[in-house]
């Protein structure tokens, strides 16, 4: 069933008069896009014709037919400093339809194309939100997250704006604390270490920034705990789920013996990682967990010792590094 249906469809569910069929009492409607009909499958019984028909009067069988045939612009976002709501004249210099400009006009389209671009960020706070979307843009896209991460960011930023919490602080450091909080709001396992690396900022520096951010917006947040990194460091080790299960295992039966408390979530689950890969014959060595989650050999080792010496565990294998 097409878009047409589905719009067909979407009015049915609209509307409340339509639920069951009046000769039979059958709720199988089915909805012919080509005709705009809705029928009843059971005893063929035409409901209602003629629906009118909300999509594209045109039709595209690939991404590019599609962006080309379109007739809007881009959705509104929070990544772009305007929300994508502003025009851009662009830098061709051809009219609609295609043809070169002359002299005079190509020299008035680019006076209206300077001042357009100066328009667009006339006002402090617009510099700084293209700056700092900028920034976001590129550290997101350098370690990966997607669109709803990017957004939340872009949100929480615009909220710090308007605390007026910027002045006198790096662009950079809010920019990246607002990541990190967006990060921590949707519980995808990432370290300020991860992040110091990855920018231009110290990670004391982030932590005074995001601390800053969650006392004066309010933001209550609960710790990360070990069961979060195990999928993002088993899926970069190439583990098995078999494997990543059994370790979420150990770090609940080490949660009842509390001896998770107070330690470094992302040693206890390289930890556990290690320990069930030793267990399904996956050998991954201390160095390799060590690399992936961002921490020491030593730390993966004596993180091992104490959950097998407080799970009583029989680890065949020896400690490999």
């Amino acid at each position: 069933m097409g878009i047409a249906a589905e719009n067909i469809k979407k009015e049915m569910k609209a509307d409340p008069i339509v639920i069951n069929c009046p000769e039979c009492g059958n709720n199988d409607i089915v909805a012919d896009a080509t005709k705009g009909d809705v029928i009843c499958t059971y005893c063929g019984l035409v409901l209602d014709t003629n629906l009118i028909d909300t999509s594209a009067e045109w039709r595209a069988f690939n991404v590019e037919e599609f962006d080309k045939k379109a007739r809007v612009g881009a959705p509104s976002t929070f990544t772009i400093h305007d929300k994508g709501l502003s025009t851009m004249i662009d830098w061709r210099d051809r009219d609609a339809l295609g043809h070169k400009l002359s002299p005079k006009k190509r020299a008035e389209a680019y006076r209206l194309r300077k001042w357009q671009i100066r328009m667009r960020v006339h006002s402090s706070m617009d510099r700084n939100l293209a700056f700092a979307m900028s920034e976001l843009e590129r550290l997101s896209s350098q370690m990966g997250f997607q669109r709803t991460t990017r957004e939340s960011a872009a949100m929480l930023y615009r909220k710090v704006i308007e605390k007026n919490l910027i002045r006198g602080r790096s662009i950079e450091a809010m920019v990246a604390a607002s990541i990190y909080l967006a990060c921590r709001m949707s519980g995808i396992p990432n370290t300020l270490d991860e992040f110091a690396s990855n920018s231009r900022i110290g990670k004391r520096e982030l932590g005074r920034c995001f601390r800053l951010i969650l006392m004066e917006l309010r933001i209550r947040l609960a710790s990360p705990t070990p069961c979060h990194f195990v999928a993002r460091i088993g899926n970069e080790l190439n583990l098995s789920n078999q494997s990543q299960q059994i370790a979420i295992k150990i770090l609940n039966g080490a949660k009842k013996f509390g001896i998770t408390a107070g330690k470094d979530p992302s040693g206890m689950a390289a930890a556990s990682i290690y320990i069930a890969a030793l267990h399904t014959g996956e050998h991954k060595t201390q160095r390799e967990i060590a690399r992936i989650a961002n921490i020491t050999e030593v730390t993966v080792r004596n993180r091992y010792r104490e959950i097998v010496k407080c799970l009583k565990l029989k680890i065949e294998s020896n400690i490999e590094c």
